[in-house]
């Protein structure tokens, strides 16, 4: 087996001193790559590995110029006589890799090598100009380019070998697809004379990935490979982020470049017809970005659902803020759109959906205007569509009000819902044409609807829950309550990832959310196992910030064995697992609604104690709600990696919750009597195993 997970010289780039790589949270030199010194003469063609000359050329080719406006296709004008780049002859494949990484700024790959990608390896060796994670698998290198790309805004790189090494980053592309997640996969593939021949290790992953990138190629010849790589960077950050995917046959990186290519390609102008046809388009964009206004204006009960489009809009918190300011707009927000609004603003209504706060659930229903930013309007957010915003679809059939779609990806605009003004494009840069044209309005003006949204407040608080310990066991919305409340004051160096499941909709329901992309998790596929890899990448992206994985014990187990990737390269992670021996959320709609048989939803858990001490990780547990601060303390204040467990109590609901099928007003909320029944049912039906 030649896929190089035994191979190790090619895994030397990543074998240097701990105290050179460190990712923790203390005022040591954080691990980034050193200041590249220029060098004298010519640059020498000969190694990918040699200094970096001062003036890099442009990317070849051109492909990241930018134009007035990039969302429209234009008409190819004569061409200009093309010039050619010799910066490249005489380069291997891989070296030109290595030296396409640097002229995108890339700073930090993931992955994990093989007989197929050798070469981009034997290239990147003992490189200075990134630093390389090699985790415990290639699906934990796609999740920590996730988190890496969630955090920091640029795309996470995936280097892997071909066959099983693409194969197992299916997963983190579908899962960055979904969420609008940039991320660029380099893989290895076998040479090009023996595709199809279903020669070791080979694999259609340009065909497999079709459906879960935005864009993906094989690249045939080693001239190809630096345009190739420049659109894999466009394409992953252009529009509405996502990943994409590059093959690279062995014998394109190992060849050999022996002329120069163009740096240059035809650069587009416009027609006559098209610039009629572009300020047409523009025009009309004015024309709904002024029947908005007029809605807004006209509203009484107007509310603002911002989702992710917002974070990944240059400005987008800042112009929504704006926004809700001068026309005194509740907003709430999606999963993703956590900290696009500032929780602790009187007018945030927290997340909204099947397990959001009641009150803002029942704000989007009884709203007259719905203003949607940057959101998709996913299932979990509209429950039973035919029942979504009738008060708004109310108003828009009179003319007063309305559903107004902001959004980039055109499909997504009347995909769910029937929006009654669309604006597409940039939510900020549309958001800056609306502000203007909206009038001014104080909590005062819109009176009624504020003291109503209170009233919902109070009715039905987020920190309603039972909050009577059982046999003495923790109860997790404490102490994710307790974890918000002792980060309050470093609210924007603090990020929190999440695996998949209670533990996720506990997190966004009771830590409190101030500022962007501070919130990472798995929400369009949601995937289990997300969490501890991703919070690494985020780690790698934030290494003076604090970074904290929020797990449970099923979605933990999936990838636990990246653990030792944090230890390994002093990645200052912090972890909690939420310890209840079950899959949380499987087995509450169990209880719920298949009347308690909990089919395989139970699992015994290894020691995680004595797991993370035999990977070199500091460890805690937790069982007692009187020792909880104090544990969380110390996760805080511990330099590099480390692992609390907290035993917390069993057969706990996530609430509020909306059941399939209902509409977002039908949610369920905490009742001490309901609840104290539906545990005497759960003893009998179980014969009291469980309850």
């Amino acid at each position: 087996m030649l896929r190089g997970r035994h191979a190790v010289t090619a895994l030397r780039a990543t074998a240097q001193p701990a105290a050179s790589r460190s990712f923790i949270s203390s005022s040591a030199v954080a691990a980034v790559s050193p200041p590249r010194k220029p060098v004298s003469g010519t640059r020498r063609h000969t190694t990918a590995t040699s200094n970096a000359s001062r003036a890099r050329p442009t990317p070849s080719p051109s492909f990241n110029i930018e134009s007035k406006d990039r969302s429209h296709v234009q008409p190819l004008v004569n061409p200009r006589p093309t010039e050619m780049d010799e910066s490249f002859i005489g380069k291997t494949g891989g070296e030109i890799f290595h030296e396409m990484m640097l002229r995108h700024g890339v700073k930090h790959i993931f992955g994990y090598p093989g007989g197929a990608i050798l070469p981009v390896f034997d290239a990147i060796y003992n490189s200075k100009h990134f630093d390389f994670i090699l985790p415990k698998h290639e699906q934990g290198a796609g999740h920590m380019a996730e988190g890496y790309a969630r955090a920091s805004g640029k795309p996470g790189v995936v280097l892997v070998t071909s066959g099983p090494g693409a194969t197992n980053v299916i997963t983190p592309m579908q899962d960055a697809y979904s969420d609008g997640t940039p991320m660029v996969v380099f893989c290895g593939q076998v040479v090009t004379t023996a595709i199809g021949s279903d020669a070791f290790q080979e694999a259609d992953v340009v065909g497999i990935s079709r459906a879960c990138t935005k864009w993906n190629v094989m690249v045939k010849s080693v001239a190809e490979l630096p345009r190739r790589i420049n659109e894999a960077f466009e394409i992953a950050t252009s529009g509405r982020p996502g990943p994409v995917l590059v093959d690279l046959p062995k014998d394109v990186t190992a060849g050999i470049l022996r002329k120069a290519i163009p740096t240059d390609v035809v650069i587009p102008s416009l027609s006559a017809a098209s610039k009629a046809a572009l300020e047409l388009s523009r025009q009309q964009l004015r024309s709904s970005i002024q029947r908005v206004a007029e809605l807004v204006n006209k509203a009484k009960r107007p509310v603002i659902y911002a989702g992710q489009g917002v974070i990944l809009s240059e400005g987008g918190p800042e112009i929504l803020k704006e926004l809700a300011d001068k026309a005194s707009l509740p907003v709430t927000t999606t999963l993703h759109g956590l900290g696009a609004f500032d929780e602790l603003d009187e007018k945030s209504l927290h997340m909204l959906g099947m397990h959001g706060a009641a009150y803002a659930n029942m704000a989007v229903q009884e709203a007259d205007l719905i203003i949607a930013l940057g959101a998709r309007f996913d299932d979990r957010v509209t429950l039973n569509v035919s029942k979504f915003a009738p008060g708004a679809k109310a108003a828009a059939a009179e003319g007063r009000g309305g559903i107004v779609h902001f959004e980039i990806m055109p499909k997504n605009i009347n995909k769910v819902v029937q929006a009654t003004e669309a604006v597409e494009g940039d939510v900020a840069t549309n958001l800056r044409q609306l502000l203007p044209l909206v009038n001014p309005k104080t909590k005062e003006d819109r009176k009624e609807w504020f003291d109503k949204i209170n009233a919902w407040k109070k009715k039905w608080p987020l920190s309603d829950y039972e909050r009577a310990e059982r046999a003495g066991l923790i109860k997790p919305q404490t102490l994710i309550e307790e974890l918000s409340n002792l980060t309050a004051d470093r609210k924007d160096t603090t990020f929190i990832s999440t695996g998949v499941g209670q533990h996720q909709m506990w997190t966004a329901q009771h830590f409190r959310w101030r500022y962007p992309r501070t919130m990472i998790t798995s929400g369009g596929l949601g995937t289990m196992g997300y969490g501890l890899p991703a919070a690494i990448g985020a780690k790698v992206a934030r290494p003076d910030d604090l970074v904290i994985d929020i797990d449970g014990d099923a979605s933990f187990n999936m990838t636990l064995t990246e653990l030792s990737t944090a230890a390994q390269f002093n990645i200052g992670v912090k972890v909690i697992v939420l310890n209840n021996e079950e899959q949380g959320m499987v087995t509450q709609w169990q209880n719920l609604f298949y009347e308690d048989r909990y089919a395989h939803t139970h699992q015994k858990n290894p020691d995680f104690m004595k797991l993370a001490d035999a990977m070199g990780v500091q460890h805690r547990c937790v069982s007692k709600p009187d020792d909880v601060v104090d544990a969380l303390k110390w996760l805080i204040n511990t330099d590099g990696p480390a692992l609390l467990e907290v035993i917390t109590d069993k057969k706990v609901p996530v609430l509020p919750m909306v059941p399939a099928g209902k509409g977002l007003h039908e949610f369920l909320t905490w009742d001490s009597e309901k609840d104290k029944a539906r545990r005497e049912l759960m003893r009998q039906r179980t014969c009291g195993l469980h309850g």
